[in-house]
């Protein structure tokens, strides 16, 4: 797991599970809202997210003044984790330059995301089974001192976001119960 995924993981355990004591800072961020991903084919990308994934539609729209035809936001099992997907002509907020193909794709500050999962081979079968290019398999890793083990896989989507699966884990590793 890259560092930058782990900072992003104590971070969220920190603010989703830290219970605010009389004198602590209260930084007032509740977690991460959503990831916006733009399509380049809107149809199969959100058969991707619904049926191996297993997101639902929460919400859709159109902006004609931001080019966007279609729009949804994806609202996972947790109830709490959120895709929003563009499609490929939306005129959207984004990092860098748009790519004209994957060979031109470049990257910026976001490297990967990563989604909590009960089970990292069953759905990186599904995500290779759904058109999915494998990056890293299954794999067991060992993080760091003190000693944390992490389970998690890695693809890239149909779609050409990189998404890991990540056995749940806690990675607030000097937190006292």
């Amino acid at each position: 797991m890259c560092f930058f995924c782990s900072y992003i993981a104590r971070l969220h355990s920190f603010i989703i599970n830290r219970s605010y004591h009389e004198g602590e800072i209260n930084i007032g961020i509740n977690g991460l809202a959503h990831v916006a991903i733009q399509a380049e084919d809107y149809e199969k990308t959100l058969i991707f997210y619904q049926e191996v994934l297993g997101f639902r539609i929460g919400h859709q729209w159109s902006l004609p003044e931001f080019n966007i035809e279609h729009a949804c936001m994806l609202i996972s099992p947790d109830q709490r984790t959120c895709i929003e997907l563009f499609d490929a002509g939306a005129v959207i907020a984004a990092q860098g330059k748009r790519a004209h193909s994957r060979d031109d794709v470049r990257y910026g500050a976001l490297l990967h995301f990563a989604f909590y999962v009960d089970d990292v081979e069953k759905i990186y079968q599904q995500s290779l089974a759904y058109g999915a290019i494998p990056y890293i398999q299954p794999a067991h890793l060992s993080l760091g001192d003190p000693q944390l083990w992490v389970h998690n896989a890695v693809i890239q989507s149909p779609n050409g976001e990189v998404i890991e699966f990540l056995q749940e884990v806690s990675f607030d590793v000097h937190r006292t119960p």
